[in-house]
């Protein structure tokens, strides 16, 4: 099937202390330390690459009303948000990042920001 989501590509969200909540979750779970916004290094996962980020609670990278954003890795974003679409699910802030992929942003029915991301081909292995 085109346009199936093939994992997940970060966890996004805010803290307060974002350096002590990164290495909390080094220490008991070996999840590498994402620490900056931009910055962030990639744990990797069966699927593919995830970043663990804690931002600040100020960041502007994710609404402002909630406390994190799910990002998607997508196979074919067109596909999927033409089937959002014929859903009624609106996408915004599409984007493109040199060398990183292309990106949208949707809502979940309680207002959870998601972003979808396409990958770069061959930026997956």
């Amino acid at each position: 099937m085109a346009g199936r989501v093939t994992g997940i590509g970060g966890v996004f969200f805010r803290a307060t202390d974002p350096t002590g909540l990164a290495l909390w979750y080094q220490t008991h779970f070996d999840i590498p330390l994402g620490l900056a916004e931009g910055t962030d290094p990639e744990w990797k996962t069966e699927a593919g690459p995830c970043v663990f980020a804690p931002f600040g609670a100020g960041t502007a990278f994710m609404p402002a009303d909630r406390p994190f954003m799910l990002n998607f890795r997508v196979d074919d974003l067109d596909a999927i948000l033409a089937r959002l679409a014929a859903a009624d699910v609106v996408a915004s802030n599409h984007h493109d990042i040199d060398d990183v992929g292309r990106f949208a942003w949707v809502h979940d029915p309680e207002g959870n920001p998601i972003e979808l991301w396409e990958p770069v081909a061959g930026s997956q292995e």
